[in-house]
Order: structure tokens, then C-alpha cells, then sequence
């Protein structure tokens, strides 16, 4: 079946951010009482902002609402963005190289300010005719919810769709979503050998990232 579109993910693909966001949040957790844990960040990767400030409130501990926790995570990780955009490299030309060809979406786990703080800086939102964060919808990562609906908004049969992922829940949403996927794998966090038995292609970087390679099998 011939692939109509071509869906990013957002962190740890185009911006170099998994290791932002565990900073900015074990700052939070640690300044405000919460009990951080060495498999924090793991078990948040992924998850919705709905759902990972429910767990800094449930889990982590802090007293702040869910609601208080998302809007001060957001607040800060876009004051670090504001200073240094971690963009990875080749990321942007990846970017513009698969417009030439493919339709494009997002579908990330980020807040939508995130998102739309990015992709403008990078000075490629232009390019993607859909973009989704999780929290638009029921669940995170790595159910499949987020790579369903950019489908849907893209007007595109999941199964003519290749997802680009870094994470082992990322993979897992795009697989269960019925598409082809093509595996960054993340150098920080890299996804076990078994979660990268469900990718269609694995690349050592965005720079083998071309028509050719969302084409193979």
C-alpha cells in the first residue's frame, strides 16, 4: 500500500527535550516536597500532560492540583526553551525534505504551547498539515489515541501512514495504531530490543531519514 503521510513525533525526534523535561520536573517535585524516583521519568515518557501531573500529584506527592502542576511544568519548560531550543540535528531538514513528498502531522506527547513553541522557532509549522498533543485526547502514549486522530485530521488510512518515533511508548502508540514505523531510537533512553522488534526501519539518525527509507519495508 503506497504511504500518503509521514507522522513525527515531537520529543526526542525534532527536539532534544526528554532530558529537559525530567529536569524541570524533578526540580518541581524536589522544591515542592514531592518523593522523585529513579524510574520517574520513565513511566512519565510518554503519558499525556493530563496524566503525568496526576501522577507528580498522586505519585510524586506534591499538594499542587494536577491543573497547577501542568501550568507550572509548561511555564518552565517554555522559559528553558526561551533560552536554548534543543533542536536535534538534521531534524529541520528531515523535516522539509519529507514535505517535498508526503503529507506531514505531529503527534506529540508535549502541551500544545510546547508544540506551537517549537515549531515555530524551527520555522517549520507550516509543514505539517496536522498537529495533535495527547492531551486533545483520551489517552497518552502508548495508547494509540494520538497517532489515530492525526490520521483522521489528515484525512489518511492509518495503515498508509509511517510514524517517526524515539521511545519505546511512542513506538507501541504508532504499532497499535496500524502504522509502519520507522525508530530513532533515543541515545538517553533507548527503547529494549523487544519494543524495537515492532519497527519497520531503525536509523541511527535523522539524516538517513528520506523518501527512500519511509518507502522500504
Amino acid at each position: 500500500m503506497t504511504i500518503a503521510a509521514v507522522i513525527f513525533d515531537l520529543d526526542g525526534v525534532l527536539v532534544d527535550s526528554e532530558h529537559v523535561w525530567d529536569e524541570v520536573r524533578e526540580e518541581l517535585a524536589r522544591e515542592r516536597g514531592g518523593r522523585w524516583h529513579d524510574r520517574a521519568q520513565a513511566d512519565m515518557m510518554g503519558m499525556s500532560s493530563i496524566e503525568w501531573s496526576r501522577y507528580m500529584h498522586d505519585v510524586i506527592g506534591l499538594a499542587d492540583s494536577p491543573e497547577e502542576i501542568d501550568a507550572e511544568v509548561v511555564r518552565r519548560m517554555r522559559a528553558r526553551y526561551a533560552e536554548e531550543l534543543p533542536l536535534v540535528e538534521g531534524g529541520v531538514e528531515a523535516v522539509r525534505r519529507l514535505a517535498a513528498d508526503f503529507r506531514l502531522g505531529l503527534a506529540s506527547s508535549s502541551n500544545r504551547p510546547i508544540i506551537d513553541t517549537v515549531l515555530d522557532a524551527a520555522g517549520i509549522a507550516l509543514l505539517f498539515e496536522a498537529v495533535v498533543s495527547s492531551e486533545e485526547v483520551a489517552r497518552g502514549k502508548p495508547a494509540p489515541d494520538v497517532y489515530l486522530e492525526t490520521a483522521r485530521r489528515l484525512g489518511v488510512e492509518p495503515e498508509r501512514c509511517v510514524a517517526i518515533e524515539d521511545s519505546a511508548n511512542g513506538i507501541r502508540s504508532a504499532h497499535a495504531a496500524g502504522m509502519r514505523v520507522i525508530a530513532i531510537p533515543n541515545r538517553r533512553y533507548p527503547p529494549p530490543d523487544g519494543v524495537l522488534a515492532l519497527t519497520n526501519v531503525t536509523l541511527e539518525s535523522l539524516t538517513g531519514l528520506d523518501a527512500a527509507a519511509v518507502a522500504s519495508r
